[in-house]
C-alpha cells in the first residue's frame, strides 16, 4: 500500500505484530561477526536464510578444520581487526586442503591486513558526499541509502570496512530525513540500497521502505547491491520475489560474484527467483591478485553469469583502504585482461573495467 509521502516512516505500522524494528543489523562493522537476531515480523516468514546466517562460521580455527588446512593459517586472525563471518554453504564451495583456494582467500583474516601503508579509510570519498545520516549523493540523478553495516560475509577487500556505520540511522524513525531529503530533490530518479549488505533486512522492513520510496513521485527506479543471494541464496524468498515484482518501481539487481566457483545450484535457483520477479540482473566483481587476475578466471566467470541471466556489468580496480592492498593489482594489469577478454567473448559478456575516484562526477571507465 502506498503512503502519504510527508508520512514520517517511523510511523509506518504493518497490519500485524509489534512496534517495527530498526531496518539496520548490528550498527558497526566491529559488530560484524555477532549474530544478527530476527525479529517477531521477520523470522517466522524467514526462518531458512536467518538460520544460515545464524549458523555462520566466525572462528577461523573452525574455517581451517572444515577445509583441512592447517591451524597456523587461522592464527593471524587474532591480531585483525575485522572478523571473519562467513556461511557454512559458502564455504562447501571451497576447495578443501587448498590454501590458495580462491574463495576462501576472499574470507580468510591474513597478516597482511596489518601492513596498512598510508591508505585512507575513505578512499571513495562517502564522507564528503552525506546530506543526511545514512544517505550518499554523489552523482547525478540518483542517491544510496546504507541500510546498516551488516553483512552475511566479512570480505576481506571491503571498501567500507572503516565505514562509521554507527553514524547512520538506527531506527526507521530515524531515517525521515534522509527520505525527506529524497522527497525534496526532484532530480533523484533512482535510489539504490546498500551497506552492509541491505537484504539483511528482512522481508517486512523492506516492504515498508519499498512502500515509503514508491510513494515519492519522482522516484522511478530501486537498485540493490547485494552479496546476500551468492553467499547465502536461502535469502531470495518468494516473499523477495513478490516484492520486487509488485513495487511500482522498476527493480534492479547488482550480485557481486568474483569467481565463477561462487556459483552453485542454489545460486542458480536464487537467480531464477530473482529474475521471476522482473528485475534486472547484473553482477559487478572486484579484480583481486590471487583471485580472478587472470583472464581464464574472467572467463569463466563472464559465462556462468550469462548462463543464469546475470549481465556481467562492472569489474572494479579495488579501492585502496587499509587493509586491503595485498590484494591490489596494476590497472594496467586490468586494462590488459579486458582487451583479452574481447578476443574470446560476445561484448554483451564483457564488463566494462572501472574506478571509482573521489570527487569525480562518475565512475571513470578505464577499459
Amino acid at each position: 500500500m502506498l503512503r502519504d509521502p510527508n508520512e514520517n516512516l517511523g510511523e509506518l505500522r504493518c497490519s500485524t505484530g509489534p512496534e517495527p524494528p530498526a531496518l539496520a543489523g548490528p550498527e558497526s562493522l566491529a559488530d560484524r561477526g555477532g549474530v544478527v537476531r530476527p525479529t517477531p515480523n521477520d523470522s517466522a516468514s524467514e526462518p531458512d536464510w536467518r538460520r544460515a546466517l545464524g549458523d555462520a562460521v566466525r572462528d577461523p580455527f573452525e574455517l581451517c578444520g572444515l577445509l583441512d588446512l592447517p591451524a597456523e593459517l587461522a592464527e593471524p586472525a587474532a591480531a585483525v581487526n575485522f572478523p571473519l563471518l562467513v556461511p557454512r554453504g559458502f564455504i562447501r564451495r571451497m576447495q578443501p586442503g587448498d590454501p590458495n583456494d580462491p574463495l576462501l582467500l576472499q574470507v580468510l583474516p591474513s597478516p597482511q591486513e596489518l601492513d596498512e601503508g598510508n591508505l585512507p579509510s575513505d578512499a571513495v570519498g562517502d564522507l564528503q558526499a552525506n546530506p543526511q545520516p545514512g544517505l550518499l549523493h554523489k552523482y547525478q540523478g540518483r542517491a544510496l541509502l546504507i541500510l546498516g553495516g551488516s553483512c552475511a560475509v566479512n570480505c576481506r577487500y571491503c571498501f567500507r570496512r572503516h565505514f562509521p556505520y554507527e553514524e547512520s540511522p538506527r531506527s526507521e524513525a530515524g531515517w525521515a530525513p534522509a527520505l525527506d531529503y529524497l522527497q525534496q530533490e526532484p532530480s533523484i530518479h533512482e535510489v539504490i540500497l546498500s551497506g552492509g549488505d541491505p537484504l539483511i533486512n528482512g522481508d517486512t522492513r523492506l516492504e515498508r521502505l519499498f512502500n515509503k520510496l514508491a510513494s515519492i513521485e519522482h522516484l522511478q527506479t530501486v537498485r540493490i547491491h547485494t552479496r546476500l543471494p551468492i553467499v547465502l541464496p536461502e535469502r531470495v524468498t518468494v516473499r523477495l520475489a513478490q516484492l520486487l515484482r509488485d513495487t511500482r518501481l522498476n527493480a534492479v539487481v547488482v550480485l557481486h560474484t568474483n569467481h565463477a566457483n561462487e556459483i552453485d545450484s542454489h545460486v542458480v535457483d536464487a537467480a531464477k527467483r530473482l529474475l521471476s520477479s522482473g528485475a534486472l540482473l547484473f553482477n559487478q566483481s572486484v579484480l583481486l591478485r590471487g583471485v580472478n587476475d587472470s583472464v581464464q578466471s574472467l572467463v569463466d566467470l563472464s559465462h556462468k553469469l550469462i548462463a543464469i541471466g546475470v549481465t556481467p556489468y562492472y569489474l572494479h580496480q579495488i579501492d585502496r583502504v587499509p587493509g586491503s592492498a595485498h590484494y591490489e593489482t596494476s590497472s594496467d594489469h586490468g586494462v590488459q585482461l579486458i582487451g583479452k577478454m574481447r578476443k574470446l567473448l560476445p561484448g554483451y559478456a564483457i564488463p566494462r573495467f572501472v574506478q571509482e575516484v573521489a570527487g569525480r562526477p562518475h565512475k571513470v571507465v578505464l577499459a
